[in-house]
């Protein structure tokens, strides 16, 4: 299914028929070189297994290139340069990808590679202090891309929320809720600095004023706090909930950070650190940079995070003796190991880059360096809308809700626009920019090729030509050898290789970059087949050539279908002006 695959490993077949041993042969790589005139496929084996054998490259690669070309679907093998070994495949190699992609339908680019992995993925996680913004949709919208891309994989994902409902974040919270409460009840407020004034907080003080009337109304904060925080963060999880519902976001787990502390956790994971001999009484160094003038050498409780890979030692007890926030997520991971996964992905804001040391020390130690934690950070969100700029503040209640967005381009949009960007590059969301119908806008590029794509095969049935899979996949594509036929044909055959690298690397957005390269070469296609005859998929005058290109066709729909479910869009059938 992966010709990509398939092929690099019959050059590492002939390599080892060679004397190269198989254990040492994981640096070969085979690959599309970036111009075509170096080929179809291109690979390092020779320049990697000629210390191996004791030859010279160029040697290696002349004697790899006749083993190469013993496959009949190959017709050209070409050293280059320090010993790369470049080659081309026959027409009839690639085309033959169009009936695959047809008989395996969704399952095209499917592997087994994953299977029998339970992967932990943690995303969002947004404190539960108000409604998501455009800036969370970005991590939300990455991470279920990602496990819907790790389940195409074979693996099995538990997504999961970590719900900061503990510190001093939800102290504010609570008191921002009973200043609405008040101010139902007729109040005149006043917000101090750390509290929260955004308007989405109106509704949960009228809905706790018909709770509880006036009868909280003079009391004093120790009689009502605790009571409004758990009804505040209560009601800010129904609207990240509802939030995450309009992106067709669904969590396995929401995890609270406070049964940490009520369920003794915290103790459990620091005694764990300590019988390791990781937890000790000692002095930091002083920050680097500068000093701040009141900082004073103290005696602290540490993890030896440096034994695990940390920079610095770090502190889990404060100096009033209750634990650091850190600490909680020292007991939060170790949560996580204890589960049973083979896996953790963490998926952080930006903002967060100063934990990923940290948190990696922290699972290589509770874990003796046998669970695999990779932490992806994404960076801002830019929104740009007709006033220019929106700047993000929860506490001043300036910020561009995640819901407003979806209002204005909906969720599809959304969705693609936050992949089209590699997860640690700052992103622009534009609203004009992302509604237009233009070339310049992918997500209406891709979903163009597919309606096109439906239209030809509407047309194609409505002239009595065959357009069931069944039929399709049987085709004899031999009249589909244009050039600009192959390439379409070579972009759907590196489908199942960027699934793969996508999984292994844990970039989803390198889905989204496919896909509008596949949109671009079928469209290309499509326009040329104005002025050239034979490109046109439907002709009634070649009835037999049409069905050939109508299967060419059908396969790119299947491979956009597919890549579109991994990204969470739904494939448009129709554009509508």
């Amino acid at each position: 299914m992966d010709l990509y695959a398939e092929f690099r490993t019959m050059v590492i077949g002939i390599l080892v028929d060679m004397g190269a041993p198989p254990d040492r042969l994981d640096a070969v790589t085979l690959e599309r070189p970036k111009s075509a005139s170096h080929g179809e496929m291109s690979t390092n084996a020779a320049i990697v297994a000629a210390r191996l054998l004791g030859r010279k490259p160029a040697e290696l690669a002349a004697e790899l290139a006749a083993g190469v070309c013993r496959d009949n679907r190959v017709t050209e093998a070409v050293v280059a340069g320090p010993g790369f070994l470049n080659f081309r495949l026959t027409p009839e190699c690639w085309i033959s990808i169009t009936r695959q992609a047809i008989a395996m339908g969704s399952d095209f680019g499917r592997t087994g590679s994953g299977a029998g992995r339970l992967v932990n993925l943690e995303f969002v996680s947004a404190n539960p202090t108000g409604p998501l913004h455009v800036g969370h949709a970005r991590g939300a919208v990455f991470g279920d891309a990602l496990g819907r891309l790790l389940e195409f994989t074979g693996f099995e994902v538990v997504r999961e929320y970590y719900v900061n409902d503990g510190g001093a974040q939800v102290d504010a919270l609570g008191r921002s809720v009973f200043l609405r409460y008040l101010e139902a009840n007729g109040q005149a407020i006043e917000f101090g600095s750390d509290e929260y004034r955004g308007d989405y907080l109106i509704e949960a003080g009228h809905r706790l004023k018909e709770i509880h009337g006036d009868g909280l109304v003079g009391k004093p904060e120790q009689d009502w706090l605790d009571m409004v925080k758990q009804f505040a963060i209560d009601a800010m999880m129904q609207l990240i909930r509802r939030d995450l519902e309009l992106l067709g976001i669904s969590m396995d787990v929401f995890f609270s950070e406070r049964s940490l502390h009520d369920d003794r956790q915290i103790d459990d994971a620091l005694a764990e650190l300590d019988r390791r001999g990781l937890i000790y009484q000692g002095v930091l160094d002083p920050p680097k940079g500068n000093v701040p003038e009141d900082w004073e050498p103290r005696q602290q409780t540490l993890f030896r995070a440096t034994s695990h890979g940390d920079d610095t030692d770090r502190p889990i007890r404060k100096s009033d003796g209750s634990w650091t926030y850190f600490a909680s997520d020292i007991a939060y991971h170790y949560s996580k190991i204890s589960r049973g996964y083979d896996e953790l992905i963490n998926v952080f804001g930006a903002d967060h880059s100063g934990y990923v040391k940290r948190l990696k020390a922290v699972v290589s130690a509770l874990s003796d360096g046998k669970m695999p934690l990779d932490i992806k950070l994404t960076q801002l969100v830019r929104v740009i809308d007709d006033t220019g700029s929106a700047k993000m503040s929860k506490r001043a209640g300036q910020f561009v809700e995640l819901r407003e967005a979806v209002d204005a381009v909906g969720a599809d949009v959304t969705r693609f626009v936050m992949l089209m960007r590699k997860n640690d590059a700052r992103l622009e969301f534009d609203f004009a920019e992302v509604t237009a119908q233009s070339r310049d806008n992918p997500v209406f590029y891709v979903q163009y090729a597919h309606a096109r794509i439906c239209s030809v095969l509407r047309k194609a049935g409505a002239s009595g030509l065959p357009v069931d899979d069944e039929v399709l996949q049987a085709v004899d594509a031999g009249s589909a050898h244009h050039p600009d036929q192959i390439v379409l044909a070579r972009r759907i055959a590196e489908w199942p290789r960027v699934v793969e690298q996508a999984a292994r690397h844990h970039e989803p957005h390198r889905i989204a970059f496919y896909l509008n390269d596949l949109a671009s070469d079928f469209h290309a296609v499509w326009s040329r087949g104005n002025s050239i005859p034979e490109l046109r998929f439907v002709d009634e005058d070649d009835r037999e050539g049409s069905v050939a290109r109508i299967a060419l066709a059908r396969s790119v729909g299947i491979v956009i279908s597919c890549g579109l479910a991994i990204l969470g869009v739904e494939p448009i059938i129709e554009m509508r002006s």
